[in-house]
C-alpha cells in the first residue's frame, strides 16, 4: 500500500512536470532530438576509430590517417554544435517554465482572500515563488538534460558494445546495477533532507522579511540582540540541514564515481586475454574503452542529477501547496453584473453572522440594519467587538454566507467581485502605501487620473497642504509601507486614494485613528455634504468624530446593541453613553 501511494505521488509529480513542458513542447522536442543526434555521433565516432585502427593494422597509409582524422574532427565539430543547440533549447525551456510558474503563482495569490496571507508566512511564500521555482527550472534544465542524455547514451552505446564483445561488455557493466541500487536506496533520504533544507530556508526568509519590515519596533524596544540570537538559531538550523545534506552527497557521489571508474579497470583487466588469443582485435578493444568512458560521465553525474531531481520534487510539492488552494471568495456561477455607476449605495443586513476559521465564538451574530444611500453611519464599540468584521464583510473580504448582506437589494455574494469592489472604496486600519511617489500612491486605483483630480482628492482628505510642504511635493517618495510619512499622513494619503476612485460607498475601518478629532470631523463633514454624497461607513474609536454621523451603530460582542443619532443615544442608558463618558473623562485627565 505504501509503495503504491509513493508510486501515485511520483506519477502525480511527473504529470505536473509534463504540464509545465506542454506549452513548450516544440523546443523540448528539438532539444531531445538534438541529444539523440549528439549520442548517435558519440557512438559512431568510436566505431569509426575501430574501423580505422583495424584498416591501418593491415595497410598503413598516411593518407588514410588524414582521411579518418578529418572525418572524426568534422563529426566531433558537428557534435559540439548540436550539443550546444540542445543545451540552448533545454535550458531555454527551463527558463521559460520558471517565468510561467512565477507568473502563475503571482496571479493565483492575487485571487486569494486576505485571510490566507494572515494564516501563512509571507517569507515562506516568497521563498516558494523564488527558490522553489528556481529548483524546478534546474530540474527541467539540467536534470532532464542529463537524464535524457543518460538514457540515449545507454540505449545507443550498449548495442554497439555488445556487437563488439558480449562477454567483456557484461563484465564492464556488471558494476552498474550496484550503482543504480545505491541511487534508489538513497533517494528517500535525499528527498527528506532536501525538504528540511527548504523549510529551514523559508524560516530564515520569514525572519528577515519580518525584521526588515518591523525595524522600528525592534529599535524602540531595543530588541536587536534578541533578534540577532533568533536569526543565529534559525541560520544554524539551516546550516545543520545543509551540512547533513552535504554529508550524504559527499558520501554518495564520490562512491558513484568510483564505481563508474571501476568498470574501466574491469575492462582493462579482462580485455588482455581476448587480445592475446585473437578473439578481440585492437580496434574493438579501443572502441570498448571509449564506450565505457562515454558511460562513465552520465553515470557518475547521476548523483547530481538525482539531487537536482529530488530538490525539484520537493519544490513541486511546495508550489502545488499554493496553487491547489482554491479561493474561498470568488465569483459564483451566473454572477450578477452591476456597473458601479448604477449602484446608489443602499446597504442592508439580515441576520449577518460570521465566525473566523478555528474560532469558537462568532465575531458577528445576527446583525440587522439598513443604511440608506448617501447616509453616513459610524460604527463604534470596544476593541474586539466586531466592528472591523462588519466593515470587512461589506466588500466580501470575508467569506460570508449568502442571503445575509445586500447592496441595493442584490446579495453581495451573487454580485461579480469586480463590480462589487468597484462600487466600494475601502480604507483599512493599516493604511498600506507602496514604495513610490505620493502621486502614484493616490492614483493607484485610477492610474490614468489627471494631476488636478489627485489634488482634489488630497484636499478632501485634508492632506494637500502638508504635501505641498514636502521638498518634492507630490513627487516625494514615501518609502516602503509609507515609512517616511507620519501615521496621520499615511492614513489621509490612503483616504485620498480611496476618494479618487469616487465610488458610491466608502468604508473607513478606523482609518482616521492617527488623525486629530478636529481634522477627522472636518473630513467626515466634507464626505457627508455636497451634491454627490457617498454612503459612508465609518468605524472608529473617536466618538467625538463619530458624533457628526447621521446615525451610529454600537457593537458589543458581535451584536448591534444600539442604533441612532448621537443625541438620542446619549439620552438612553446604554453602552454608548458609557463609552462617551469614559472618553470625556479620559480627555479631561490628559
Amino acid at each position: 500500500m505504501i509503495e503504491q501511494t509513493r508510486l501515485e505521488i511520483s506519477m502525480s509529480r511527473f504529470q505536473r512536470l509534463l504540464s509545465y513542458l506542454k506549452p513548450h513542447w516544440k523546443k523540448s522536442t528539438l532539444g531531445v532530438f538534438a541529444l539523440l543526434v549528439v549520442n548517435a555521433l558519440g557512438v559512431y565516432i568510436p566505431w569509426l576509430i575501430r574501423e580505422g585502427i583495424d584498416e591501418l593494422q593491415v595497410t598503413f597509409s598516411f593518407d588514410r590517417i588524414v582521411y579518418y582524422a578529418g572525418i572524426i574532427i568534422a563529426l566531433a565539430t558537428a557534435m559540439w554544435f548540436v550539443r550546444v543547440a540542445s543545451r540552448i533549447w533545454m535550458f531555454g525551456v527551463g527558463r521559460q517554465v520558471e517565468f510561467d510558474l512565477k507568473q502563475e503563482i503571482f496571479e493565483h495569490l492575487l485571487t486569494l482572500e486576505p485571510a490566507y496571507f494572515s494564516e501563512n508566512r509571507i517569507g515562506d511564500l516568497i521563498n516558494r515563488a523564488t527558490s522553489d521555482v528556481d529548483n524546478i527550472r534546474r530540474l527541467l534544465g539540467f536534470a532532464v538534460l542529463s537524464l535524457v542524455n543518460t538514457i540515449f547514451a545507454y540505449a545507443l552505446t550498449l548495442p554497439a558494445m555488445l556487437a563488439i564483445n558480449v562477454r567483456l561488455t557484461l563484465f564492464a557493466l556488471a558494476i552498474y546495477p550496484l550503482m543504480f541500487l545505491l541511487v534508489w536506496v538513497s533517494s528517500d533520504r535525499l528527498r527528506s533532507e532536501q525538504m528540511e533544507v527548504q523549510e529551514r530556508l523559508s524560516t530564515v526568509s520569514q525572519l528577515v522579511q519580518e525584521d526588515t519590515s518591523g525595524m522600528g519596533p525592534i529599535k524602540i524596544y531595543a530588541q536587536e540582540e534578541n533578534e540577532r540570537r533568533a536569526f543565529d538559531r534559525y541560520n544554524k538550523d539551516l546550516l545543520d540541514a545543509n551540512l547533513k545534506l552535504a554529508r550524504t552527497r559527499t558520501i554518495l557521489f564520490p562512491l558513484l564515481q568510483a564505481l563508474a571508474g571501476g568498470s574501466l579497470l574491469i575492462l582493462l583487466a579482462f580485455g588482455s586475454r581476448p587480445l592475446i588469443n585473437g578473439t578481440l582485435d585492437v580496434g574493438g578493444f579501443v572502441a570498448l574503452v571509449l564506450y565505457v568512458e562515454r558511460l562513465v560521465f552520465p553515470t557518475a553525474i547521476l548523483g547530481f542529477t538525482l539531487t537536482t531531481y529530488q530538490r525539484g520534487e520537493v519544490s513541486i510539492d511546495r508550489i502545488d501547496a499554493i496553487l491547489q488552494v482554491d479561493p474561498k471568495i470568488q465569483d459564483p456561477e451566473n454572477a450578477i453584473d452591476r456597473s458601479p455607476e448604477d449602484i446608489k449605495g443602499n446597504i442592508t443586513a439580515r441576520g449577518l453572522s460570521y465566525t473566523y476559521p478555528g474560532a469558537e465564538i462568532p465575531a458577528l451574530t445576527g446583525a440587522d440594519f439598513d443604511i440608506e444611500a448617501g447616509e453616513t453611519v459610524a460604527i463604534v464599540g470596544a476593541v474586539g467587538s466586531g466592528k472591523s468584521t462588519l466593515a470587512n464583510a461589506i466588500p466580501r473580504l470575508l467569506d460570508i454566507q449568502e442571503g445575509q448582506l445586500f447592496l441595493d437589494g442584490c446579495d453581495v455574494t451573487q454580485l461579480r467581485l469586480q463590480d462589487l469592489r468597484g462600487a466600494i472604496s475601502y480604507v483599512p486600519q493599516d493604511s498600506f502605501l507602496f514604495s513610490t511617489t505620493i502621486v502614484n500612491n493616490i492614483r493607484y486605483g485610477r492610474p490614468e487620473s489627471e494631476g488636478w483630480e489627485v489634488e482634489t482628492a488630497a484636499k478632501q482628505a485634508q492632506i494637500h497642504e502638508e504635501i505641498l510642504n514636502f521638498p518634492k511635493q507630490y513627487e516625494t517618495i514615501v518609502g516602503e509601507r509609507g515609512i517616511t510619512l507620519s501615521g496621520g499622513q499615511r492614513q489621509r494619503t490612503a483616504l485620498a486614494r480611496a476618494l479618487l476612485i469616487d465610488a458610491p460607498v466608502l468604508i473607513l475601518d478606523d482609518a482616521l485613528s492617527s488623525v486629530d478629532n478636529q481634522t477627522a470631523t472636518q473630513i467626515l463633514h466634507n464626505l457627508s455634504t455636497g451634491t454627490q454624497r457617498k454612503t459612508v461607513v465609518f468605524v472608529s474609536h473617536q466618538l467625538s468624530a463619530a458624533a457628526s454621523a447621521d446615525r451610529i451603530f454600537v457593537v458589543d460582542r458581535g451584536r448591534i446593541v444600539q442604533a441612532g443619532t448621537h443625541d438620542r443615544l446619549l439620552s438612553e442608558t446604554g453602552l454608548y453613553r458609557d463609552l462617551w463618558k469614559y472618553q470625556k473623562f479620559e480627555a479631561a485627565m490628559t
